[in-house]
Formats: structure tokens, sequence, C-alpha cells
């Protein structure tokens, strides 16, 4: 016998259901944080010795291993105000670019609000920090509640919320699982690291919740007064925008032939450190008395003899573009852009290939060349890594080279030459500050364009980045005149 078919709920019975669900959520998260917030403000004793006990016991337990305290301080700077906010510009362009004007609202305002609330709560309350033996991280400001929590649960929330349509729904409960254990991780470093107490946190957890449930109710709202169904929040806020905020659809071969590729790339991966080595042991050992030798010596002097104090604040700013930080923040902002415009993941494998193999190859090559810095001042102090080859140098050259590879064939913008100069003048700049500050011979940097040079042709050649250009693809940002006829296809398709 034939099941019949299930007579559809009534659509305003179902929301009700939801939105009775998230206010229950709603008050439980308020009713916590506001309790919290008053036993704080009221000094009562039981707390106040529970959370000075357990951040003084953590502390004291991970301050002597330095292994756990760089891995919780990597940990914790994913809370941190400046990361946050990285990651949500970024998605918010990205959706922009994809015409997902609701959904970068929705992201801009439900930050702006976490921004606000966190530094008025410690305004008021006033708490201070706690006060431990061996502290382990910087911090300032008052310390109720915790602005990383805060922060973490929001931004990780709603970019959560935002993009669960593009996960297949058998990954969207373990996706909600990671990011919660990511917040949960964000939070306990800041107990371990002594910049919390245990209630700062939990206060940060309970008003990032509530604040996520009704922005998310308000979004909800926003839906329904505009004629569109209310889903199940699992399904994320627009389930129809699947197919706009998917990172890429899947590409049936990022590489021809994946085995060769790969073979190819290792064999020249290894190639190129021998290639590395020899110049470095050239450098190093025989180079005395050539031209070369003559350059490694007076260059680094006539630096040091040329010092000022402007030129040292100019050359330190220098510097930062070629460090650690600043091009790992370039890498990662890049990709999300990259993936948003052109809707291919081989570019990205491209890029990402092209930074660790740069750093395999530059660790590689410090650690068995082992080449002593100039003997000037080092205005950088004593660095972990010898001074062959320049490891600012190389990741600025082959992080802006690449992007220019990228970039230059894909749009006849005029801005496309901007990527050109950028891979050209950075790197300068990187050099000569290096050299400036005595922290490398010119041959150092010679090692690093050879680095550059090689590695780069090697992925170019084997990955083809722009491939899909060649099979007839256009480039994702044309002429102004093709641009316009695009819009003009998309409002005629409106309008019918």
């Amino acid at each position: 016998m034939e099941k019949e078919p299930r007579a559809p709920g009534r659509p305003l019975g179902r929301f009700a259901e939801r939105s009775l669900a998230g206010l229950i959520v709603l008050l439980a998260c308020g009713t916590g944080a506001g309790t919290l917030l008053l036993l704080v403000r009221g000094e009562w004793g039981p707390l106040h010795d529970l959370d000075h006990g357990v951040v003084v016991a953590l502390n004291a337990l991970v301050a002597d291993n330095d292994v756990l305290v760089t891995v919780l301080n990597f940990i914790t700077d994913l809370g941190a105000r400046l990361v946050l906010t990285c990651v949500t510009v970024v998605a918010v362009v990205a959706l922009l670019i994809r015409r997902q004007g609701r959904l970068a609202v929705y992201l801009i305002v439900t930050g702006l609000g976490s921004l606000a609330i966190g530094p008025v709560l410690k305004l008021l309350v006033g708490r201070l920090r706690p006060v431990v033996e061996v502290p382990l991280t910087e911090f300032s400001g008052n310390s109720f509640p915790s602005g990383h929590a805060l922060g973490a649960t929001v931004t990780y929330g709603s970019l959560l919320l935002v993009f669960l349509p593009a996960i297949a729904p058998r990954w969207r409960k373990p996706a909600i699982a990671l990011v919660a254990l990511l917040v949960t991780a964000i939070g306990l470093t800041r107990i371990l690291l002594g910049a919390h107490f245990v209630s700062d946190v939990v206060a940060g957890w309970l008003l990032g919740v509530a604040w996520l449930v009704i922005t998310a109710y308000a979004f909800r709202l926003w839906r329904r007064e505009r004629g569109r169904p209310v889903g199940e929040l699992t399904d994320g806020l627009e389930p129809e925008a699947a197919p706009e905020v998917s990172p890429a659809p899947d590409e049936e071969r990022m590489l021809e032939h994946p085995r060769a590729a790969i073979a190819e790339l290792a064999t020249g991966w290894v190639l190129i450190a021998g290639v590395l080595f020899g110049f470095g042991l050239l450098v190093t050992d025989y180079a005395d008395g050539t031209f070369l030798g003559l350059l490694d010596r007076e260059v680094p002097l006539w630096f040091a003899a040329h010092g000022t104090p402007f030129w040292d604040e100019v050359s330190w700013w220098a510097s930062k573009i070629g460090d650690t930080e600043s091009i790992m923040l370039v890498g990662v902002l890049f990709c999300p852009l990259l993936l948003a415009v052109w809707r291919r993941w081989r570019p990205v494998f491209f890029l990402v290939a092209t930074m660790l193999g740069e750093l395999s190859l530059f660790l590689l090559s410090t650690r068995t060349v082992g080449r002593h810095r100039p003997p000037v001042e080092n205005l950088d102090g004593a660095m972990p890594t010898s001074s062959f080859p320049s490891g600012h140098v190389a990741a600025t050259l082959c992080l802006y080279v690449a992007i220019a590879i990228l970039v230059f064939p894909r749009t006849d913008r005029w801005w496309r030459w901007i990527s050109v100069l950028a891979a050209v003048l950075l790197p300068l700049a990187v050099a000569a500050s290096r050299l400036y500050r005595g922290m490398h011979h010119p041959a150092d940097v010679i090692g690093s364009i050879l680095l550059t040079l090689l590695w780069v042709g090697l992925l170019y050649w084997v990955v083809r980045p722009n491939a899909d250009l060649d099979q007839g693809n256009r480039p994702a940002l044309e002429s102004e005149e093709v641009g316009r006829l695009d819009d003009e296809l998309i409002e005629a398709g409106r309008a019918g």
C-alpha cells in the first residue's frame, strides 16, 4: 500500500517553533553572561577564588614548555582583532564580487556589533587582568569579557552560517564541530597564557552566541519579509546561494597528469636544492679574489658607513614587506579573492606550491650552506637562520612574481601593470633594506633570485596555472565594453 504524501506543514508554525528555540538560546546565553557580569562586578568570593586559582595553576603548568607556548600563541592569534577583521573583510569583498550583498551586509553588521560589545563591557566592568608569575603573551585593556573569545565566536560562527550552503550535507556537522573546537581552543589559550580569567572567557563565549542568535534571527526575518522560505540554520542563512558562495567548482583535472607532475616537481626540487647548495658553497668558500667576493665584502661596509637614523627607520619598514607575517598575510588574503573572481583551483595550487616550495628550499639551503652574516652591525640582531640565501627577498620575489603571473593574462585593464610593478619594486626595496641593515651579502640576494627563477619557472612549466585561458576561456576581468555587455545581459535576464 502506497504511503500518502505528507501534507506540507504550515510555514508560519515552523517559523514560530524555530524562533522560540532561538529565543530560548538567546535567553540562556544572555542570562548566563549577565549573571557572570554581576558576580564579577560584585567580586563574589567563590568565583574570585576559582578564577585566580585556575589561571595561576594553568599558567605555571605551561610556562616552562617553549614549544607549547609557541603553539598556544599561534592559536590565540587566530582570535586577534586584526586577524578576525582581515578574515571578515576578505569574506565581504568575496561576497560582493559574487553579488551576495545581503550576506555581505550580515557579516558587516555582525562584526561591527562584536567590536562594540566587548570594549563597552570592558569599560563598564573595569576588571583588571590576571597577575601571573610568567606572562606568556602581550595584552592591553581590561579583562572582562574576553575579546578573543567573543570575537572568535561571532566571526567564525557568522562565516560558518554564510558558507554552510557550500558544504556538502554530510560534512556540515563536522564543519560545525570544527568551528566550535576552534572557538573553544582560542578561549582556552587566553586562560593558559595568563591573559584572562575563566569567567572572562565563558562570558565572551556566551555573549558571542547571544549576538549570533540575534543577528541570525534578524536575517531570517529579513528573508521572510521578502517572501523567501526560512529553513533550518544547519542549511545556512541563504541555502539557494550555494553556487555563489562555493569557492570554485570541482575541476576534473587540476593537473593534466598528476603522478607525472608530482614526480617532475619532486625531481626539480631536488635539482634546485643542489644548484643552490653549489652556488652557496661557491660564494662562501671560493669567491675570495673574485668580483663577487669584492661585492660581498665592500657593499655591507659601504652601507654600514652611510647609515643614518632616518634610513634605519625606512629600511625597517621596507624589510617588513618581506617578513613571514607580511608574506603569509598577503598570500592568505589573495587566495580567497582569487577564488572569488576566477573560480579556479589551479591558480590557488600554483600560488600555494610556490610559497611552500620557496620556504622548504630556503630552510634547506640556509641550514646546509650555513654562511655567516656580514661582519658589520646587524640591525635586526641575531637571526635563527644563516645568511645565504635571503629569505625575505626570496619570499617577496616568489609571492609577487606568482601573483603577477596569475593576474597579468587574466585582465586587459590598465591596473594589471600594478602586479608587474609590485613584482619588481617590492623585491628591490626588500633587497636594499636587507643589505643596508647588514643582514645579507649581495650574493645572498643573487641566491634568492636564482631560487625564484628556478622554482617558479618549474612550477609554471608543470602546473600551467593559466591553462584555463589556453583552452579558450575568457578572462574573468575583461575590457569595459565586454563588462558592460555582460551587465546588460544580466539585467535583461532579470527583467524577463
